[in-house]
Parts: structure tokens; sequence; C-alpha cells
């Protein structure tokens, strides 16, 4: 009624402070479910994928198989978590399309904000910082802005990269703070690897 198209359905976390997702009573059992309820009452549908393996991952075989079993669903788009390290989502891709799932794939991005705030991101969702960078972020932790503007500088060169590739697109990851989400389109429009913005009337 509010004129939404698309929807992207996902599990969720578990609740602060507990270790184990559960689903409510009587309510949506997993990402799965609520794609086919998406996709039945007709909206474009994105789901998630894991360029490095989930927390709940009994192996590639299976996430690929819950996968194709999500684009059966309806899925039409795949975004992914978020990582920091390009390989793991060219890997993901090849993966992916061997596997003989050909829907895009958006790449994940988010630009760091504060040390604590990803340390904590990062282990609810098991994805790896790579050394280089947790060596940069060490050499600013005692320096919150600049821990941000390192944030906005690697997540933009690792869109622009991706967007060079042939990444479909990318999804940044806000986190209710939109400045860092504006630097990074900015500079990714000032560069030419996005569309240019349409002017407000």
């Amino acid at each position: 009624a509010g004129g939404a198209d698309n929807v992207l359905a996902l599990r969720g976390d578990p609740p602060r402070g507990e270790t184990t997702w559960r689903a409510p009573e009587g309510g949506v059992r997993s990402s799965l479910e609520l794609a086919e309820l998406a996709a039945e009452a007709g909206f474009c549908v994105l789901g998630a994928a894991y360029p490095e393996a989930h927390p709940d991952s009994r192996g590639w075989t299976e996430d690929l198989a819950h996968l194709r079993a999500k684009v059966d669903a309806g899925v039409r788009v795949l975004i992914t978590q978020l990582f920091f390290d390009n390989d793991d989502y060219r890997r993901l891709v090849d993966r992916l399309r061997a596997g003989g799932v050909d829907v895009p794939v958006l790449p994940g991005i988010i630009p760091i904000a504060s040390v604590k705030q990803i340390e904590r991101i990062t282990s609810l969702c098991a994805a790896s910082i790579p050394a280089g960078l947790r060596r940069e972020l060490a050499l600013r932790q005692d320096d919150p802005r600049a821990v941000a503007e390192l944030g906005v500088a690697y997540a933009t060169a690792q869109a622009a990269e991706l967007l060079d590739e042939g990444a479909p697109g990318v999804h940044l990851y806000t986190l209710n703070r939109s400045p860092a989400t504006r630097a990074i389109v900015s500079a990714l429009r000032a560069a030419g690897k996005l569309g240019a913005a349409t002017p407000a009337a």
C-alpha cells in the first residue's frame, strides 16, 4: 500500500544476548519461507548470500542447495553479507555460477565507522578483517574520525574495483549513518563508476 516494490528476505539474527536463533511461535520459520510469501505477494524478492561461511553453515553443498531453493522460491537478486576481501566475493560468484545459480549478486559493502562496532558485527556474522586493514584500524583506534575516514576510503576502493569488474551494483550497509554512504556514492559517481544523480526539481 505504501508503494514498496522490493523485499529483502532475511531470517535475522538471534535477539541481543542470545546465540541461537529460534522461530517465534506461529511465525515465519526461515528466510526461505519469507521469500515465498513475499514472491506470492508480488514483490521483487532479494535474498542473502555469504561470501564467507554462514555461522550455521554445514558446508558449501548445503549452502548451494539452500541458495538454489531461495531462487526457486522467487528470489531474483542475491545480496552478500559484508566482507572486506574482494576475492571472497569473486569466489562466491564463481561457485554460484558453477552450481547453476545465475541471478545477479550484489556485493555487500560496509564503511567501518568504529573499531568496536565492526568487531561486534564481524563476530556476529563470522566475517573476517584482513590483516592489512586490521593493522590500519589499530593505528587509528584512538582517533574515531580517522577510523571513519579510513572506513569510507576502504569501502569506496572495494566498490570501485568490483564495479570495474562487472558487479551489477553495490549494496551499502549504512547502519543508520548516511554521511559515509553519501560520501561513497558521491565518490563513485565522480569517478564515473555509477550513473549521475538526478537533480531535484
